[in-house]
């Protein structure tokens, strides 16, 4: 059975010591992916005040940005956005951000009918809204 480690520089870097996706076989994993951005690490909309907490952010910004790091880590692994199978979308204010992101999931998963599962959690590791945990399949 094929089992390869992948990563791309066309995501943002991954925090610890974990690769960006792992292929088993004809499925691919990927490991929880946040809307930083690949060229300068930057997130997004977020603005922070000067001891580094959130003054505001924006969930449109961060899931267009998580999306397109989710794309790229599929494509750098020879699957396709199309290909994803199972998502699991962490929330850090489902109440305010749910609606926002749950109209832009629907234009950008639009034919994907991948299963989803959205939960909010208290934070993630930076200063993030959103981060999605995929499984796709590979063609």
């Amino acid at each position: 059975m094929k089992n390869e480690i992948i990563n791309t520089s066309q995501a943002a870097k991954p925090l610890g010591a974990y690769p960006h996706a792992r292929k088993v076989g004809n499925l691919l994993f990927l490991s929880g992916i946040g809307s930083r951005s690949a060229a300068d690490n930057s997130i997004p909309g977020l603005q922070l005040d000067d001891s580094g907490q959130i003054l505001s952010y924006d969930i449109a910004a961060e899931c267009r940005s998580v999306f397109a790091n989710v794309k790229a880590v599929l494509e750098a692994s020879g699957s396709a956005w199309e290909n994803m199978i199972d998502v699991t979308v962490y929330l850090t204010n489902m109440k305010k951000d749910f609606p926002i992101y749950n109209r832009l999931y629907a234009d950008y998963f639009a034919g994907v009918n991948a299963c989803r599962t959205t939960v909010e959690v208290k934070s993630l590791p930076t200063p993030i809204a959103i981060e999605l945990k995929v499984i796709a399949t590979i063609d």
